[in-house]
C-alpha cells in the first residue's frame, strides 16, 4: 500500500502536469471505485479545472474550481499512470481523467477509491487523522507529549493513523531500524533519548524516501526512472534472513500488530 512518501511523490509529479489543467472527459469503468452514480460523478467533474493538489496522510486531494474535491485513496494495489492511449499500461483501468491528449489512469482500485466530496465532507473524512510527521508544526516536544499519552507497542503506534498519519507497514520497520529500537518495544518503556532518536528517524526516513521516489514499482509515465528508486534502499523490510549491514546479524520476520514485521535482533534494542 502506498504510504506518505509515495503519495507525496505522486503529488509533486501531478502538480507539474495537471495543476491548472481542465478535465476534458471522464471514464468510469468500475462504478464501485467512485461514490456517485457515474453520470452524476462525470457531470460534476468534466470540464472542471484542477486548481490545487494536496496530500493528507495517504490521501490525495484534487481541488476543482466548482468547489468540489476528488479524494483519492489508493489502498492495497492501487497506482496511477500519466500518458496517452498509445503508451498506457495493459492493465484494467478503473477510472480515467482526460486532459486533451494525455490522461490520468487510476489502476488497481479494487479496495481504493476516487470520491467526489464537498470540502466539508472531505474534512469529515480526514478529521480523525493524526498530525503530519513532516509538518513544521509537528515538533519534537509535540511528539514527546503524544508519545507520553500513548500505550501499546512501538510498531502499533507508528502505523496508527490517529496517532501519526501517513506511516504504514514498510516505513515503520525502517524507522524502528534507523532508531535502533525493536518494533515490539512497549511505548511506556521508551525513554526521552530513545524518543528523540525515533523522532529524528521518522523525519529522516520519510524525507529520504520522498527524494528517492518511494518504493512503488510501477512508473508514473513512460520515461519515468525516479518512481520506485527507494525500493533498493530498505534495510530490514522484506529482507528476512539477510545480513544486517550494521551489525552482521540476520534479519528476522515476526508478526506484530497483525502485520509482517522485519527487524534486526542484533542492533535493535
Amino acid at each position: 500500500m502506498p504510504e506518505l512518501p509515495e503519495m507525496e511523490h505522486y503529488k509533486n509529479m501531478l502538480i507539474d502536469r495537471i495543476k491548472g489543467a481542465v478535465i476534458t472527459d471522464v471514464q468510469i469503468n468500475r462504478p464501485k471505485s467512485v461514490n456517485k452514480p457515474p453520470e452524476e460523478f462525470i457531470h460534476y467533474v468534466k470540464q472542471q479545472q484542477i486548481i490545487r493538489i494536496d496530500r493528507r496522510a495517504k490521501y490525495l486531494l484534487f481541488y476543482l474550481d466548482n468547489g468540489f474535491i476528488l479524494l483519492l485513496h489508493l489502498m492495497l494495489g492501487g497506482w496511477m499512470y500519466w500518458g496517452t492511449n498509445d503508451d498506457k499500461p495493459k492493465r484494467t483501468i478503473q477510472v480515467q481523467l482526460n486532459f486533451r491528449d494525455n490522461h490520468l489512469y487510476f489502476i488497481g482500485l479494487r479496495l481504493g477509491y476516487l470520491h467526489l466530496l464537498t470540502i466539508e465532507e472531505a474534512n469529515q473524512v480526514l478529521s480523525n487523522l493524526g498530525p503530519e510527521p513532516l509538518s513544521f508544526n509537528f515538533t519534537l516536544n509535540d511528539f514527546l507529549e503524544a508519545l507520553a499519552n500513548k500505550g501499546g507497542k512501538l510498531k502499533s503506534a507508528l502505523i496508527d493513523q490517529n496517532f501519526i498519519s501517513g506511516i504504514g507497514n514498510r516505513y515503520s520497520d525502517e524507522i524502528c531500524y534507523q532508531a535502533k529500537l525493536l518494533p515490539m518495544r512497549s511505548i511506556k518503556a521508551i525513554n526521552n533519548k530513545e524518543a528523540e532518536m525515533l523522532y529524528k528517524a521518522i523525519q529522516t526516513q520519510l524525507k529520504t524516501a520522498i527524494e528517492s521516489g518511494g518504493y512503488l514499482k510501477h512508473p508514473f509515465y513512460k520515461q519515468d526512472v525516479a518512481t520506485g528508486s527507494y525500493e533498493k534502499e530498505f534495510r530490514v523490510h522484506d529482507r528476512e534472513g539477510a545480513t544486517c549491514e550494521r551489525c552482521g546479524a540476520k534479519i528476522v520476520l515476526e508478526r506484530i500488530a497483525s502485520r509482517n514485521t522485519f527487524y534486526c535482533p542484533g542492533c535493535q534494542t
